[in-house]
């Protein structure tokens, strides 16, 4: 399988934890507390090392407490390539009460200078020349002391390498993104909406939308739209998946399932509407349950078959397509 760089910026620890109401204002009791490493760049590193991929995880990470993410790397055959900085990763908290409301309380994140920048630069620049990498992703949102307009020369940097850039970002940062622009994005429909300075309330706004994304430069536009399912523009056409019906749990990590799985198609050459219909399916798996989408659960053949492909205006691609 290929190597992969995934570059994560702002990564974080997540608190999960369990109560029967909260109570603001007064001591509350827990049912359980779970802390664990997460963020969006780890849930694509995990999906594409599930996938058989070499991955590499970049990024900054606070000195003080990164024990989860190295026990977390070693546990899924990830190299950890992280900068250490001065400090302590940030610490996302997520509150689930017995009726399914969830509260996140999400930290800023650790701060980083323009030198730290730089040697993660260099340093990306450096892997790519000597591994040449399938791909790099770059995913979640900034910390302080990254702007957009620095997270712009980053990508621009990378693609100077010669490297395919993926991006998973939002609001000023995906704006910034897209100025240069990267070889492919995955917006979510609010997140294209606010770039396209309208609302996309019908798939042909949904598909006029995603083909500016395509005619500005990015080679895989791919829009996110939930249970509506997956909107791809490339150079491969024009298409749209529609994923089975699943009970709900959890929609962390399905998105980075998708892109995930996306950029495993890509790179793997596979046939464009097979390549959407795995990616789509894996994502529905991922939404039953906390966490990323399982390739290896038993009812998975079942999500595939139920995944339907179209070429946008022509007829319907089967399951073995």
């Amino acid at each position: 399988m290929a190597h992969v760089l995934v570059v994560t910026l702002n990564p974080a620890l997540d608190l999960s934890i369990r109560l029967p109401r909260l109570e603001p204002g007064t001591v509350n009791r827990t049912r359980a507390t779970h802390l664990e490493a997460a963020g969006k760049g780890l849930n694509v590193a995990r999906v594409l090392a599930a996938l058989g991929h070499r991955v590499t995880l970049c990024g900054f990470l606070g000195a003080d407490n990164d024990a989860a993410f190295v026990h977390a790397c070693r546990r899924l055959g990830i190299e950890d390539a992280s900068l250490r900085l001065p400090g302590e990763t940030r610490i996302n908290a997520k509150l689930a009460e017995d009726d399914g409301r969830v509260t996140d309380i999400n930290g800023p994140g650790i701060e980083v200078s323009e030198s730290a920048l730089a040697e993660l630069t260099a340093d990306l620049a450096a892997r790519c020349k000597a591994t040449s990498p399938a791909a790099v992703v770059v995913s979640g949102s900034l910390p302080p002391g990254v702007t957009p307009e620095a997270l712009a020369a980053l990508i621009q940097a990378l693609k100077a390498s010669g490297m395919p850039v993926w991006v998973d970002t939002s609001g000023p940062a995906l704006a910034a993104a897209l100025e240069v622009p990267p070889d492919a994005v995955k917006p979510n429909e609010q997140e294209l909406a606010e770039w396209a300075g309208n609302r996309l309330d019908d798939l042909d706004a949904q598909l006029c939308a995603a083909r500016r994304l395509h005619a500005i430069g990015v080679g895989e536009a791919l829009l996110s739209l939930g249970a509506g399912g997956v909107l791809w523009v490339s150079r491969r056409g024009e298409w749209l998946a529609t994923p089975p019906k699943v009970k709900v749990v959890s929609t962390v990590g399905a998105g980075d399932t998708l892109l995930a799985a996306m950029l495993h198609g890509v790179i793997g050459n596979q046939p464009a509407a097979s390549a959407l219909r795995y990616a789509t399916a894996l994502a529905a798996e991922a939404v039953r349950h906390i966490g990323v989408g399982e390739a290896h659960a038993g009812d998975f053949h079942e999500l595939l078959q139920q995944t339907r492909v179209d070429r946008c205006g022509e007829a319907h691609v089967g399951g073995n397509a």
